[in-house]
């Protein structure tokens, strides 16, 4: 899945506006993603922390100069996490095919 960033700091770093877009982004998605461009002079992981500081939100994870922040929505949830009681998807896992099988023809 493919996640648009959302939130971008710039040269002026992380303003009143870019928490306050964080707050209404994250009530109306619960997961965002964010990106540190290269004139700013924050550190990624700053900037998530002092976002999820602010939102009362989770870092999922900052990779480079992107951040992924996660907040449940308890009115209109839309990504379901495993519990720790709940058993994990059973997956099917494919036959692979062997490329040495003769087909027949009937």
């Amino acid at each position: 899945m493919d996640i648009p960033d959302i939130i971008f700091i710039g040269k002026d770093g992380l303003t009143p506006q870019v928490i306050v877009q964080t707050k209404d982004a994250i009530i109306a998605r619960e997961l965002i993603k964010g990106k540190v461009q290269n004139n700013s002079l924050e550190d990624v992981k700053d900037v998530a922390q002092a976002l999820a500081a602010a939102t009362k939100s989770d870092i999922v994870c900052t990779i480079g100069n992107k951040f992924v922040l996660y907040k449940k929505n308890l009115l209109k949830t839309k990504i379901e996490v495993p519990t720790k009681n709940q058993k994990p998807i059973k997956r099917v896992k494919k036959k692979a095919l062997n490329p040495l099988r003769k087909f027949s023809n009937s």
